[in-house]
């Protein structure tokens, strides 16, 4: 069978989507990556070596907090929360997503002059 084709995300994109899922509560990695793509109807893929590099960067920016915990399997993980400043973050990068999506809707589908 054929690999299916994902498309890659956009920069910064990854970003935005892990401060959103984290806006219920917290999540270990394993979850996020999970709440990602089955609310992307699975269009949109989360690879490991892509979510803890991010998930590091978010928690040096301040904008995520981490603590150990016990997953629903009974293993000690890493849980990550959203912190105040991530819940700004998540407004502003919503906003320019926004914008932007507007902007691409708006070139190829151009209303008739």
């Amino acid at each position: 069978m054929p690999k299916r084709d994902t498309p890659d995300m956009l920069q910064g994109t990854l970003d935005m989507l892990i401060l959103q899922t984290l806006v219920v509560g917290p999540s270990h990695g394993h979850t996020i990556a999970h709440v990602i793509e089955h609310r992307s109807e699975e269009v949109l893929q989360v690879e490991h070596g892509s979510l803890y590099p991010a998930l590091h960067r978010l928690e040096d920016r301040g904008w995520i907090a981490s603590f150990w915990g016990t997953s629903e399997n009974n293993r000690k993980a890493r849980y990550y929360r959203l912190t105040p400043a991530g819940r700004k973050q998540l407004v502003a990068e919503t906003d320019r997503w926004t914008q932007l999506a507007r902007a691409v809707e708006r070139v190829i589908r151009p209303v008739e002059e």
